[in-house]
């Protein structure tokens, strides 16, 4: 595989960011060729998650790439590191791959005969295969999803955001309550439960 560029420092990579929107054409293209020449090193990483699945390294690099290319064109200064938004959109065009072609697989492979039951009506693959089939992609995903949940909880909400949540929910193993017994058991009102309820949700919504 070949080697990759160094990633841009931060301020290396405000400032190609900057001449980016800048209105000269040429200057702009050429900071957005080198801010995705800068940031291949990152799309490999990302792939590298996905190694072990039925797909070419190099072809896992290749769509990371146009992840990458998504971030950048839609890139907004404003909300953080380019690297941490890129990443995102790289693992979103993997697993877009990935789920296409499981798709994909499953259409030609489950509706495929496979013999014939005693009436000598054909059965296919897909009659006799279990329900609730274990789904890697999807998994991966939910696993990826949760952990990313639990970093907007801890960075984006307050305490009592958080306790709240817990309690409304039922994470972390416990069972879920009303909005009057979190209020009673807290000592406020459930109006007032259910606003912090709704604020709190914006927030992991603005973060995912």
């Amino acid at each position: 595989m070949k080697t990759f560029q160094k990633p841009l420092t931060r301020e290396e990579e405000a400032e190609y960011i900057r001449r980016l929107g800048m209105s000269d054409p040429e200057v702009s293209k050429q900071a957005r060729e080198i801010l995705i020449e800068r940031n291949l090193r990152l799309v490999a990483h990302i792939a590298k998650k996905y190694q072990n699945v039925d797909e070419d390294m190099e072809d896992l690099i290749s769509i990371g790439c146009i992840g990458l290319i998504k971030a950048i064109d839609s890139f907004d200064a404003g909300k953080g590191r380019l690297a941490t938004y890129a990443c995102r959109c790289i693992d979103n065009e993997l697993l877009m791959l990935l789920r296409s072609k499981k798709k994909t697989a499953r259409e030609v492979s489950l509706f495929e005969p496979i013999g014939q039951d005693k009436e000598g009506n054909e059965i296919q693959l897909v009659d006799v295969i279990e329900n609730g089939q274990t789904d890697v992609i999807e998994d991966m995903e939910l696993a990826r999803n949760k952990k990313l949940l639990g970093t907007l909880m801890q960075n984006r909400l307050t305490g009592k955001e958080r306790e709240i949540l817990i309690m409304r929910y039922g994470l972390n193993g416990k069972g879920e309550a009303t909005q009057s017994e979190i209020g009673a058991k807290l000592g406020i009102s459930r109006s007032y439960v259910s606003r912090i309820e709704k604020k709190a949700l914006q927030k992991l919504r603005e973060g995912f």
